[in-house]
């Protein structure tokens, strides 16, 4: 008999977090909201690292993270607060630094901030509303991204300073929060915004969809992640230490019921042609959703060539489940999925 070979870990898992897009009602969003920080009180209660909450505009979902994030962080102690993520094209960089600094502050030092690039989804049509003035003109570049590090590190945004009557004004954004500058991370899905991550000293959050490139023939997803991080440490200040977190979809089934485990895996299954091959002009590449019992998760993962490059995670909870849903997972990957992976809970 052969015995089996399992690729072992090259990073013990240090961090374990949970990302999640909330549920939603449009006739009550109140709930939805409700639940969502419900879920962010019961991470820290099992240990987790951090919750990052995922940005959604004019859909039903989360459109005002940093809000909901400075709920959460009434509500918590120690669990960090993230961001994944928040993309720029909708926000004014010098606002954005303020609100960012002001939930650091209120949670303590415990905001993780995860920005994108791009021009908003559906551009043509919510240009007008967004930007009604210079939308032919706005850059949505990496230059935007600049612009925020430089407000939250401390950098002048004002040629104005002193008191002028009864008010004083700086030449930088207030608050300001010095530790902010460490923890802001850039979502990146291609080699290139990868070494960009990585030559700007942030940090980098993965997730379940990178950019296949011109790769010939079927794309290797964790081969393609694996040179994306590399790429990214070898350009980073910080080389092999640089942090990147990844973020792919994980469910594990310990304790779910026999018809959550049906679920669940009609859900992978349902979102695993797009697998297959690259999605769209942007070529696209998706990974297969993780569906299996603690153990069958942790052999899988140990075999992700990418996964062997991170020492944190913030799993990705899938979409159009139910709230008891979501506390099975959480609850499993608390105390049974992170602790075969060599993790222990935060206290």
């Amino acid at each position: 008999m052969t015995e089996e070979v399992v690729a072992p870990m090259s990073r013990p898992l240090r961090k374990l977090g949970f990302l999640t897009i909330g549920l939603f009602d449009e006739a009550d969003p109140g709930r939805g909201h409700a639940t969502t920080l419900e879920l962010i009180e019961l991470g820290e209660r099992l240990g987790f690292d951090s919750a990052w909450v995922r940005h959604r505009h004019l859909q039903y979902g989360i459109s005002s993270p940093v809000a909901v994030l400075a709920a959460a962080s009434q509500r918590t102690r120690r669990i960090e607060l993230g961001t994944a993520v928040i993309p720029l094209g909708w926000e004014n960089p010098l606002r954005l630094a303020e609100d960012l600094a002001t939930v650091d502050v209120l949670s303590g030092g415990r905001l993780n901030a995860g920005v994108s690039v791009g021009p908003p989804m559906h551009y043509d049509q919510v240009k007008e509303a967004l930007y009604p003035a210079s939308a032919d003109t706005e850059d949505f570049g990496y230059g935007r991204v600049e612009r925020l590090l430089g407000f939250v590190r401390g950098e002048k945004a004002s040629g104005f300073s002193g008191t002028e009557g009864i008010e004083t004004f700086a030449e930088r954004v207030q608050p300001h929060s010095p530790g902010l500058a460490g923890r802001m991370w850039y979502g990146g899905g291609s080699l290139g915004s990868a070494r960009w991550a990585g030559e700007q000293g942030v940090n980098l959050l993965t997730s379940s969809v990178v950019k296949a490139g011109d790769a010939d023939g079927v794309p290797d997803f964790a081969a393609i992640q694996l040179a994306q991080i590399r790429e990214f440490r070898a350009h980073h200040p910080d080389g092999e230490a640089a942090r990147v977190s990844q973020g792919l979809v994980v469910i594990p089934t310990d304790s779910a019921t026999e018809e959550q485990r049906a679920r669940y895996t009609a859900y992978a299954a349902g979102r695993l042609p797009r697998t297959a091959a690259p999605q769209g002009p942007a070529r696209l590449l998706f990974a297969p959703d993780l569906v299996g019992t603690s153990e069958e998760l942790a052999g899988r993962l140990r075999a992700h060539a990418a996964f062997r490059e991170v020492d944190e995670v913030a799993f990705a909870l899938p979409f159009s489940l139910g709230h008891e849903d979501y506390v099975q997972i959480l609850t499993d990957m608390a105390t049974r999925l992170g602790p075969a992976l060599g993790w222990r809970p935060g206290g």
